[in-house]
């Protein structure tokens, strides 16, 4: 099956960017959000504004959500004027959403009821990927589907990964959300002591970067970190949910973790202290107030951009 029209359900942080990238290839798109305004600068682009979930399913061959939560995916698809009641025979379900594994599984169910193909297809690498289409991928499903989807994301993405069955991929983001959430906080810590001990943070910085210490997390978060806007774009409620089911799984698989239920401590408190929509990365800030110290420094970027151009997405063999 050729897919043309493509429907697009949540336009936040991540779903806006991943929307915009759809308009730079040869498909029709359809949007919707409760927020009619996060849609007008894709409306200027070229996207094409639905009132109702029923209009988008309704126009679209495939439809993709991206949503904050599991309860937001369970209402989109399962509320009276969800699509589920719309949805019909041969049309395809992406889920772009970090959302819990068994609810992605109970949900693909009903839609595979009334032949509708499912592929699970969670983000990973930051929305200044996302914004530049260099974000990477996960998906899950029957492999015929990911064939099905591959070209619209290989518009959406670069690296694609195929995980095997349903639940895989979602696990999978779970699990790499976990340890980005781990290096965040040592990233904090290690970065206090440095400032402590009287090391010069950019010299600090470009330490890390060049050790066995290194990673992704130092690169991107600790540069937002040290200009002080901590704008990585990601809300401390959002990885407050993501830390809680990476630790729902390894009670589920009877995991006697260690730092898990610690991790899910820490942001707990964070949230508590910042609030819902404060960055993630402002957890730091505890450590800096209980220290009186403070790790804004001159030369770092206020917001993360990914300066290469798109790059064309690609199946990453397992």
């Amino acid at each position: 099956m050729i897919d043309k029209n493509i429907g697009f359900i949540g336009l936040g942080n991540v779903g806006e960017k991943l929307a915009k990238n759809i308009l730079s290839s040869s498909y029709k798109l359809f949007i919707h959000d409760l927020d009619k305004k996060k849609g007008k600068n894709l409306i200027k682009k070229g996207a094409i504004w639905k009132n109702s979930i029923k209009e988008i399913t309704e126009n679209s061959s495939v439809v993709i959500t991206c949503l904050p939560s599991p309860k937001s995916v369970k209402d989109v698809i399962e509320k009276n004027d969800g699509i589920l009641k719309f949805i019909t025979k041969n049309k395809l379900w992406i889920e772009m959403s970090t959302t819990d594994e068994n609810e992605m599984i109970r949900l693909s169910k009903l839609l595979k009821k009334k032949g509708v193909d499912v592929l699970e297809a969670p983000v990973t690498g930051g929305q200044h990927r996302a914004e530049s289409g260099n974000i990477s991928i996960l998906t899950a499903g029957k492999r015929r589907v990911f064939e099905r989807a591959l070209p619209l994301l290989s518009y959406i993405g670069h690296k694609i990964l195929y995980c095997g069955k349903l639940g895989n991929a979602s696990t999978l983001k779970v699990v790499t959300n976990f340890l980005a959430s781990v290096n965040l906080i040592s990233l904090g810590e290690a970065l206090i002591v440095c400032k402590k001990y009287g090391i010069n943070l950019n010299t600090a910085f470009q330490g890390i970067k060049i050790s066995s210490g290194n990673s992704f997390v130092h690169e991107t978060e600790s540069q937002v970190i040290l200009n002080g806007s901590y704008d990585v774009g990601f809300t401390m409620d959002l990885v407050c949910k993501d830390v809680n089911l990476f630790n729902k799984i390894s009670k589920k698989m009877k995991i006697p973790t260690e730092v898990s239920p610690l991790l899910v401590k820490v942001f707990k408190n964070g949230k508590k202290k910042y609030g819902n929509k404060s960055f993630s990365t402002s957890i730091v800030k505890i450590l800096e107030d209980k220290c009186d110290i403070n790790l804004k420094t001159k030369g770092f970027p206020s917001k993360l951009i990914d300066l290469e151009k798109k790059r064309k997405g690609v199946e990453v063999k397992s």
